[in-house]
């Protein structure tokens, strides 16, 4: 398969788990009831909260850092990762798989409560346009 446009749901899906399950042991243990969503497109909406043409990801809920055990029950964070941006970012298969590896990064580093800029500099990437 040399055509990103040819990657299928299942397969794409397989990126984002590989990239959940080469996080550290102990940090996926911590990330706590995260849920993981896969979907083709960002709500237009979404975008326009962000000022963005595409999301390649994003992240709804409590960053790990806020919680104080003040509230029992949460409903779980959620991360989403869309297909569409993705496959669209790169022109090659292995583009966008290394665009999911660093969605799904990102998305996690927000759970941990980390702003755009530092997650960036931590996966030694330029600010990307898109989230």
């Amino acid at each position: 398969m040399d055509d990103p446009r040819q990657i299928d749901d299942d397969t794409f899906e397989d990126w984002v788990f590989d990239a959940l399950d080469e996080l550290p042991e102990r940090l996926r243990l911590g990330l706590g009831s995260l849920a993981v969503l896969i979907e083709d497109e960002a709500p237009a909406e979404l975008k326009a909260h962000y000022g963005a043409y595409d999301l390649y990801g994003h992240f709804r809920g409590f960053h790990l850092g806020t919680l104080d055990g003040s509230v029992a029950v949460r409903p779980p964070s959620t991360i989403t990762i869309y297909k569409g941006p993705c496959i669209r970012s790169a022109p090659t298969v292995g583009g966008v798989r290394a665009r999911v590896r660093s969605t799904v990064l990102h998305e996690v580093g927000h759970q941990l409560g980390l702003d755009d800029d530092r997650i960036h500099r931590l996966l030694g990437e330029p600010a990307l346009e898109g989230h």
